[in-house]
């Protein structure tokens, strides 16, 4: 897939259920590749036992298996930011920990980005060649969001939210300690410092398979995203924020709130069983 190492970011809020199994299928699908990679999962203070069967994966994997965790909850963006901080890849990928986008899609962005020179490649469920299974409401809200988006940013993808990309490494040093939003507007606000300051970005046509049913995008978050994002038009085309250089590697993200769970943390709650 590459000669790179890979580092895999996997925020989690609540998602005890099924966290296991998933990540064993994320290092599985990744060892298949035959590429050095690491998976990070970023736990955004569940109040479930996210954070206890994942440490079970450290045991299991521990040459592969990274948790960072935080006590409260927040924001998926900064849980990403978090993730990122840490990563030791040349290239890091973003993929949510509810698998409806499988990792097995993956080589195939890494082949759009060889083809293209692209920097960045954005998986978007508005590609041509994608194959989508989610709820016809979910359609309007990305579709009427792509247009929103569009008309603001011009930016060259058909979709800014899907939960997986793959950037490399360099990019990710230059933009994120730019960014400010930390929820559900991260998406968009990387996209456009990124796009801005000059890098390619494409988009991928991927396979998702949508089981979280309306989940967590309700309309209080709806209306949020859509504050969020003028706040990033204002930085980008009125106050121009994000023209002045702010310091490689040094990200927004409250990483003083984090705590990377070492190996021994890990055996230390296996042995007392909680």
């Amino acid at each position: 897939m590459t000669n790179g190492m890979v580092s895999v970011v996997m925020p989690a809020y609540n998602e005890s259920a099924f966290i296991a199994s998933n990540l064993r299928e994320v290092v599985e699908a990744f060892d298949s590749f035959g590429t050095d990679f690491e998976v990070i999962l970023v736990d955004d203070g569940s109040s479930d036992h996210t954070y206890l069967y994942a440490c079970a994966l450290i045991l299991e994997r521990p040459e592969r298996m990274r948790i960072v965790r935080y006590d409260q909850n927040q924001g998926k963006g900064n849980a990403l930011m978090a993730g990122a901080a840490c990563a030791r890849g040349e290239y890091v990928i973003f993929l949510d920990a509810d698998m409806d986008l499988h990792p097995s899609q993956i080589p195939g962005f890494f082949d759009i980005m060889a083809r293209t020179g692209a920097d960045a490649v954005i998986g978007s469920k508005l590609h041509p060649k994608s194959q989508v299974n989610y709820p016809g409401h979910r359609r309007i809200y990305s579709l009427g969001y792509y247009c929103f988006v569009w008309m603001l940013f011009g930016l060259p993808l058909r979709d800014t939210q899907t939960g997986m990309k793959v950037f490399k490494a360099a990019l990710l040093r230059d933009v994120l300690p730019r960014v400010l939003a930390k929820r559900f507007a991260f998406d968009i606000e990387v996209l456009a410092i990124a796009h801005k300051l000059g890098y390619k970005i494409t988009d991928a046509p991927v396979v998702l398979n949508f089981s979280r049913g309306f989940g967590r995008i309700d309309r209080r978050v709806v209306w949020q995203i859509f504050v969020d994002t003028l706040a990033i038009f204002y930085r980008l085309r009125i106050r121009h924020y994000y023209d002045v250089a702010h310091n490689p590697g040094l990200f927004t993200a409250d990483t003083r709130a984090a705590r990377e769970v070492t190996l021994e943390d890990a055996r230390a709650l296996a042995r007392h069983g909680n």
